[in-house]
């Protein structure tokens, strides 16, 4: 009866994705995935203003698209089908068709990839194949990967973590700083522990003029216009630390950081189709403002899950990888970005989140990129599972979400 029951349960799933235009078929076929129309791709160029159109413009899909065989692009990400490569279908097509739904918030994609290989493919309202998504503070994840490729190429070494930022910039004025502010670390900047406050008075001058912060007119006003640092103010607080890691990586890198980014972390993993919008201070966005497409997501986790490695070669240094999805500082559970019944025991390392994610009695350990909205890259090593997500204006379940209908898919699925 049970088996019978769970069979009743994957054909009305199936039929009911047929009746929304989503796809379940033994060979994927990647035209019938949403792409991007020609004004939709525009605005993916790097920093043009002439265009004026935003990622908010682009139109809802009239139909979810839903894919447990996803196509083979030849872009470096190795494909499965859910349900024979791993997971059970069903309970994955379940949660798809409430995404679809709108059950739990404004998803635009999820893609879920499993031991090696990408399982299940789907898309919702923005959501396109081919158009990158904006990134939110995910972006600040990418920041410090650019920070890692630095350290594996030589520019930088983890011992030059414990070493001030204002010693990498030669443009500063350290007579001008606020006490204690000549002494913050690379490593301090990369777990938000910098100990720096800005009021909203100066934030707005910082905004206002840009002149005032070009270049690395940006760390000497935020060096000089913080309030004293002091022990109590070095304690985790998600607000300022990855722009000194943009200058200082301006200031080592040959060329320009902005090139280093495109040539030396995207485009060694294979991402062309990006956006990365320029900060004020004219550097690249460092806490958000970046856009990638789902399945380059998918890429940044593997790169992660494999301690910097993409395929056979080291791009970020194995050791600052490790550290950057280590839980360095526990945060507490009193606001848990995306948080449930099911979620605890939250840190922070350089840029990634951890959690505790329960399913079926048992604690499993993640690790995540977070943005604002809901964009997720999420890591679960015990399972071999990365996880990818974008929304806009998403309900904040998701992490409860992947531990309640989503772990318990890929829990001993195989077995």
């Amino acid at each position: 009866m049970l088996i019978l029951k769970s069979s009743l349960l994957l054909l009305f799933v199936f039929f009911s994705f047929k009746s929304l235009g989503s796809t379940e078929h033994s060979e994927s076929n990647n035209s019938s995935a949403p792409t991007a129309t020609v004004e939709e791709a525009a605005i993916k160029h790097w920093n043009q203003p002439e265009i004026n159109r935003e990622f908010w413009d682009i139109p809802m899909l009239k139909q979810a698209f839903i894919d447990v065989k996803p196509a083979n692009l030849s872009d470096g990400i190795a494909i499965g089908e859910l349900g024979i490569d791993g997971g059970r279908k069903a309970n994955i097509l379940a949660l798809a068709l409430e995404i679809a739904e709108g059950k739990h918030g404004k998803f635009d994609s999820l893609l879920i990839h499993h031991k090696g290989k990408l399982l299940f493919e789907s898309y919702y309202l923005r959501g396109r194949i081919d158009l990158s998504h904006p990134q939110s503070s995910v972006t600040k994840v990418y920041t410090g990967m650019a920070l890692g490729r630095a350290i594996q190429l030589g520019y930088l070494s983890m011992d030059d973590l414990d070493k001030p930022v204002a010693s990498f910039l030669k443009n500063l004025d350290p007579s001008k700083f606020v006490d204690g502010a000549r002494d913050i670390t690379l490593h301090q900047a990369s777990t938000m522990t910098t100990g720096l406050r800005i009021n909203d008075e100066n934030r707005k001058s910082m905004t206002g003029n840009p002149l005032l912060v070009r270049g690395q007119k940006e760390i000497q006003f935020l060096f000089e216009h913080s309030a004293p640092i002091t022990s109590e103010s070095k304690s985790f607080y998600y607000d300022i630390g990855p722009q000194l890691i943009m200058q200082v990586l301006e200031a080592v890198v040959p060329g320009n950081v902005e090139a280093f980014i495109k040539t030396e972390l995207l485009a060694q993993l294979g991402i062309t189709n990006f956006d990365w919008k320029a900060a004020p201070s004219g550097l690249p966005e460092s806490i958000w403002k970046s856009s990638l497409t789902s399945r380059d997501m998918v890429k940044m986790g593997i790169l992660a899950a494999n301690e910097g490695k993409w395929q056979s070669k080291q791009i970020i240094d194995k050791y600052f990888m490790t550290r950057s999805t280590s839980k360095l500082i526990t945060t507490g559970d009193d606001e848990i970005f995306g948080d449930g019944k099911d979620v605890s025991n939250q840190g922070y390392g350089y840029y990634w989140w951890s959690s505790d994610l329960q399913s079926s009695g048992k604690k499993y350990s993640s690790v995540s990129a977070q943005g604002g909205g809901g964009m997720y890259i999420i890591l679960i090593e015990e399972l071999d599972l990365i996880i990818a997500i974008t929304a806009h204006h998403v309900e904040h379940t998701t992490q409860q979400i992947v531990a309640e209908r989503i772990l318990p898919a890929f829990v001993n699925s195989n077995e």
